[in-house]
């Protein structure tokens, strides 16, 4: 190409890579993606992300990496499968749980035999609480996590692909809206 540039689907390439059009202030954006004026000049700015979409179904969901991811150093790959499933996190607490908040947040077993188990493991370590949003973001954040059991949980899913038993899969995640409202107030209140 020798110097001269020649049109591709919207940009100008030249033999130094693409060129973007204007951004429309007298701005443009070169193929490294840095910013220059019509003049030359570097122009530099904070990144600024747009403001959340407005969505019927929009809606928020408690996701716990347990004791057992964080040892295993998952956190950031949680973190990571909900954030390209296109869930945004608005919150995130790590924290060793206490005793009787443990014992709050699984009311609904304490009559089962596995209670004490429960809450033994829940607060044997560091956890790290996070609060997602997105459209059916409950569901959605269920899907990614999968079944309770790695043992059913589908390959490609969290628990599917780092757990191995049931007493500790990894992550939690709220079953409903209800819960994950009860859930987000225990940890972020």
């Amino acid at each position: 190409m020798s110097g001269e540039a020649r049109q591709t689907e919207g940009a100008a390439e030249t033999a130094c890579g693409p060129v973007r059009q204007p951004t429309g202030n007298g701005e443009r954006v070169t193929g490294n993606g840095e910013r220059v004026t019509g003049n030359g000049e570097r122009v530099t700015s904070r990144y600024h992300p747009p403001p959340p979409i407005a969505h019927e179904d929009m809606e928020t969901t408690f996701v716990m990496d347990k004791p057992d991811g964080v040892r295993r150093g998952l956190v950031g790959e949680v973190i990571s499968r909900l954030d390209r499933k296109g869930l945004t996190l608005r919150r995130l607490r790590m924290l060793t749980i206490p005793e009787e908040m443990a014992e709050r947040h699984y009311a609904e077993h304490r009559e089962k035999p596995f209670f004490g188990e429960l809450v033994a493991f829940i607060t044997g370590g560091p956890v790290v609480a996070m609060e997602w949003s997105g459209p059916a973001a409950v569901a959605v954040a269920r899907v990614v996590m999968g079944p309770t059991n790695p043992l059913e949980a589908p390959p490609g899913t969290i628990r599917g692909d780092y757990g191995a038993v049931i007493t500790e899969n990894i992550v939690h995640g709220s079953d409903s809206a209800v819960s994950a409202e009860r859930e987000l107030s225990l940890f972020f209140d």
